[in-house]
């Protein structure tokens, strides 16, 4: 753009110069007036050329950043759609892996098949009834789910945590479930229906269904436990408000399971019939193997889906991420430079014509104060996408324009300093220590001829500036290569762009994505990341990894109310963080379970942070309810170690805790 510019004004001098010389004088005789109506002419042509290259000019830049914004935008949907698809991902997998391990343990429970086979010989037994009742209403105290029941096979009996509900009549609808899921031959299944027992206020819930069989694998019955559908809509939803996505949960015939808005208790509701993506369907639902991500544009919309495949569930987890407006709002940004440009040279068109009509003896004066008012427009207009604009001559490694020249002479260097020097000081004066390498090897000559050799014509480095030697923000250089006709050299324009406001903003995002949205620790997905990445860099350590549980927090809960519950979340979350020091990983990886993981001395200075711990998590909420935690803690060496087997030790040892009484600690070794 700068060299486009330079030429046409250098081009424009020399032709004013001209006309001064031979127009500036008296007119003699019918030639001289000839002379100058010519020379008129020219003049106009000339003023009307530069005018059109102008907007020529002004269209490719405005193109070129289009393209550009767009190829980031592109980059950026991509990147949030696919890490909100795995927090999601990882958060069902960790909801649903519990109840679903739990009920497949009831229904292998010895106990419990003893129950069925003698059920027919205490028909109307209410001591039997109870125990029934006793057994399910146990595991509904323990784990905290809203249902936990027992069918029976042979009588058709319905048992619940209250004892017994009803008797299972195949004629009724309601009841349809049971006959449909014992017909299959599934060891569980996931089922979303209305809790119909006396107590549950009919409410939309989860259960998982697991088949009873005896030792010659005839079925007995059906048991298992149930949640509330809406704690999985409100993780949708949240994600949908935070990040401006769709989330669903299909089955594999792409029928909508869960969504922020919607459950399969609704009645079906294929999500295919209606999406915008509906011709991606065989894609999607075709593969069951790691993550689909596909851009699609239709009539409807436009938008990027990220699908993965729950093999837990039998279900489809899919993202959608609508880029219609956003891409419209691009386009007429772009439409509207574009016409205002058109009207500005219009207008200059216009006023240079009148002007020329009425005062022919000073028409160069004007052109050249014309001219002037044109490259002001347009180097406003410039400015206004980039910060600075710089033109290199590759070839003979130096500047290719006086702005260009000038900055170097700004830096202390002499204006033809060649230009991979001026590189190396333009790096240490005003880049970032850490992106300087970067920089220097991105835009060095050699570098630059190799790229556009292979065929690149385009260039872009993010980095941290300074101008006053303190402070640092964001710049993109945004580089196109080109070869200059008049010697065959190559050139380069550098578009300097400040993007600080929005790299923060992605940084801080991606910061976001990392976090519990109740807590602020680490999610689990972060937090497993961390401790890896704290093993692999420094092995040879010794490493405390600590679990803690609320004792008693569904009590609190059930007291208290939800909300209250939360509370103590948010406090029992930040005496935890406190109790740490900065270097170590804290974070949340279920509902009332959270992490500490750090460096270790000895076992001694691990036992030190666990008294430590339960010393700072033991409180009293404002109505008396006292709150403690129980703690596992698992100690090894980081060599040969890794997450899970942490995980699995001071899950162990957490067990121990709450069994010995809770409110305490117990600590082991990973062999």
């Amino acid at each position: 753009m700068d060299r486009g510019y330079e030429r046409l004004s250098s081009r424009t001098e020399r032709q004013n110069a001209v006309f001064w010389q031979k127009n500036i004088q008296p007119e003699t005789g019918k030639k001289g007036g000839e002379d100058v109506r010519m020379k008129k002419n020219v003049l106009v042509r000339t003023n009307f050329l530069v005018c059109i290259v102008i907007v020529i000019g002004f269209v490719v830049t405005s193109v070129i950043s289009y393209q550009s914004n767009q190829g980031i935008f592109r980059k950026d949907m991509e990147s949030v759609s696919r890490l909100t698809s795995e927090d999601i991902y990882h958060q069902i997998d960790s909801i649903f892996t519990k109840p679903i391990n739990i009920s497949l343990t009831m229904a292998n429970d010895s106990l419990l098949k003893d129950f069925l086979e003698g059920e027919e010989q205490h028909i109307g037994d209410q001591e039997f009834i109870d125990t029934m009742r006793d057994y399910l209403n146990t595991y509904r105290d323990k784990y905290g789910y809203d249902s936990v029941f027992l069918a029976s096979v042979k009588t058709k009996n319905y048992y619940y945590y209250n004892g017994f509900d009803r008797i299972l009549d195949e004629e009724d609808p309601e009841n349809l479930w049971f006959y449909n899921f014992l017909k299959q031959e599934k060891d569980y299944g996931i089922q979303i229906d209305n809790d119909q027992v006396e107590g549950a206020g009919n409410e939309v819930t989860v259960f998982i269904n697991c088949r009873i069989t005896d030792q010659d694998g005839a079925a007995m019955g059906v048991v298992g436990v149930g949640f509330r559908v809406d704690s999985l809509q409100s993780l949708l939803q949240t994600y949908e408000d935070d990040f401006g996505v769709n989330a669903y949960l299909v089955d594999e015939s792409g029928n909508v399971e869960i969504s922020g808005a919607y459950t399969r208790f609704e009645g079906d509701r294929s999500l295919f019939d209606t999406c915008a993506f509906s011709e991606l369907r065989d894609s999607i639902l075709g593969s069951r193997e790691g993550i689909q991500d596909l851009w699609y544009s239709s009539k409807k919309s436009d938008g990027y889906v990220v699908s993965r495949f729950i093999e837990n569930l039998n279900w489809y987890l899919i993202i959608d991420n609508d880029t219609t407006l956003l891409n419209k709002r691009l386009a007429l940004q772009l439409l509207r430079e574009i016409l205002i440009v058109a009207a500005t040279i219009l207008l200059v068109l216009i006023t240079i014509t009148s002007v020329i009509r009425r005062y022919n003896k000073k028409i160069i004066e004007l052109t050249v104060a014309t001219e002037k008012v044109h490259q002001a427009v347009f180097q406003e207009a410039t400015e206004q996408l980039y910060e600075n604009i710089y033109e290199i001559d590759i070839t003979h490694n130096r500047a290719a324009s006086e702005s260009t020249a000038g900055y170097f002479e700004s830096l202390g260097s002499p204006p033809d300093i060649p230009f991979d020097e001026a590189l190396r000081i333009i790096a240490q004066k005003q880049i970032k220590e850490e992106y300087r390498e970067g920089y220097i090897h991105t835009f060095h000559p050699e570098r630059v001829l190799e790229a556009f050799e292979s065929g690149k014509e385009n260039l872009q480095y993010d980095f941290m500036i300074t101008s006053d030697g303190q402070t640092y923000y964001w710049m993109r250089i945004t580089a196109h290569i080109f070869r200059w006709q008049e010697d065959g050299s190559v050139r380069m324009l550098v578009y300097r762009q400040n993007i600080d406001e929005q790299k923060r903003h992605e940084l801080y995002m991606m910061e976001q994505m990392q976090r519990d949205s109740l807590t602020g620790l680490y999610n689990k997905v972060a937090a497993q990341e961390h401790v890896r990445q704290m093993l692999e860099q420094r092995p040879e350590r010794l490493y405390a990894f600590f679990i803690l549980d609320i004792d008693h927090f569904k009590e609190v809960n059930d007291q208290l109310g939800h909300a209250a519950g939360d509370q103590v979340l948010v406090e029992f979350s930040r005496a935890l963080a406190g109790a740490f020091e900065k270097d170590a990983v804290v974070g949340r990886i279920g509902g009332d379970e959270f992490i500490g993981f750090l460096a270790v001395k000895d076992m001694a200075a691990a036992e030190e942070q666990a008294e430590k711990l339960l010393t700072a998590l033991r409180r009293r909420t404002e109505e008396g309810v006292n709150i403690t935690a129980s703690i596992g803690v698992a100690v090894a060496k980081g060599q040969g170690t890794d997450f899970e087997t942490f995980y699995k030790k001071a899950d162990f040892a957490l067990y121990k805790a709450k069994k010995q009484g809770r409110s305490r600690y117990v600590t082991t070794t990973v062999d």
